[in-house]
């Protein structure tokens, strides 16, 4: 399991969830951030430091929802 950027980052991208992860698993991509899910030890800092509510884990994520995990994915791939 990992967390997921959702769209609400794209208009926001301010950067919160990259300075508070502990294992360095955020990184900034053209439109918004992205969660290694390779490297997400699952802590939730992230999501406590979202100032726009844009971070999910991803068994919460609904059908629509889902291809912002395959972005991440995409994303470090």
């Amino acid at each position: 399991m990992a967390y997921v950027i959702l769209d609400p980052c794209s208009s926001e991208k301010s950067g919160e969830c990259v300075d508070i992860c502990p294992v360095d698993c955020i990184e900034e991509g053209l439109k918004q951030f992205f969660i290694d899910p390779d490297l997400c030890i699952d802590c939730g800092a992230c999501v406590a430091a979202c100032p726009v509510d844009a971070i999910v884990d991803e068994s919460d994520l609904t059908p629509e929802q889902e291809v912002y995990l395959e972005k991440a994915e995409d994303f470090f791939s």
